[in-house]
């Protein structure tokens, strides 16, 4: 059977996707080259990204920025982020299984970096990854219920708990309501047995600083249950951006020049 990603014009599988190897029988089939061609942007476009993010990567990701306390931890976090790509393949031969957190105020390049590690992963690997911002999910979920919906709730909900790679944007950012706090169970403790790494996003701390004066508002435990705070604990490395908001400044230089 012929593959999706083969070229239809390529001379070496003639449109199949495969190439026949000589093993002393009849040839033993082995994929072509023209399918990785292909292949990538399928997965890239797949995923979901959205535009705004498409083009992001990790070097790309803004340092420059505020004083140097504040340029340090952008870097490292940036550091993290290619650490991590560059280790998620193990020696085993296995992915990793554990993903990233990446915790800060709006603006300060969360989104950015979940996105160019996603990207990146995706075209080094060929793994199938999925970005989803959290709550565009939930109405997408809710929308399911109209009788009229082409959608059922596992047809939204299934591509999302079984990707193998997931960006999981703005965790908290919904009201906590009895519906959302299941839906982010399920996703989360189904992704936590089944050990399929994911890497969120959030506006909210994960815990209390000494002599940071925040409220309890201000920690992920006021929009999340407690019970999934701490498992994400297990699931993902904290990555810390405790910077200015980058799109004011951008705009503040912008207003100056």
């Amino acid at each position: 059977m012929a593959s999706p990603f083969a070229d239809p014009d390529c001379p070496r599988c003639g449109g199949t996707g495969w190439t026949t190897v000589p093993d002393h029988g009849a040839g033993a089939a082995r994929p072509c080259s023209c399918r990785d061609a292909r292949i990538v942007p399928h997965l890239l476009e797949a995923a979901g990204v959205p535009a705004r993010y498409r083009d992001c990567t990790i070097q790309g990701f803004q340092t420059a920025t505020g004083d140097e306390r504040t340029r340090a931890r952008l870097l490292e976090a940036r550091a993290q982020c290619q650490r991590y790509v560059d280790e998620f393949l193990g020696l085993d031969g296995k992915f990793r299984e554990t993903g990233l957190l990446f915790v800060g105020p709006p603006g300060t390049g969360k989104t950015h970096l979940a996105a160019a590690v996603l990207l990146e992963i995706v075209r080094r690997f060929r793994v199938r990854g999925r970005f989803v911002d959290f709550t565009s999910l939930v109405h997408r979920i809710q929308s399911t219920f109209d009788p009229s919906s082409p959608e059922s709730k596992h047809d939204v909900l299934d591509p999302v708990i079984e990707a193998p790679l997931l960006v999981l944007d703005e965790l908290g950012a919904q009201k906590p309501t009895p519906f959302v706090n299941d839906t982010l169970y399920l996703i989360l403790n189904t992704r936590y047995t089944r050990r399929l790494p994911t890497l969120f996003t959030t506006n909210f701390r994960i815990e209390r600083a000494p002599g940071a004066g925040l409220s309890e508002h201000d920690l992920l435990a006021s929009r999340v249950p407690p019970m999934l705070v701490s498992r994400l604990y297990e699931m993902a490395v904290p990555v810390f951006l405790d910077a200015t908001d980058f799109r004011h400044e951008v705009r503040m230089h912008g207003l100056r020049s």
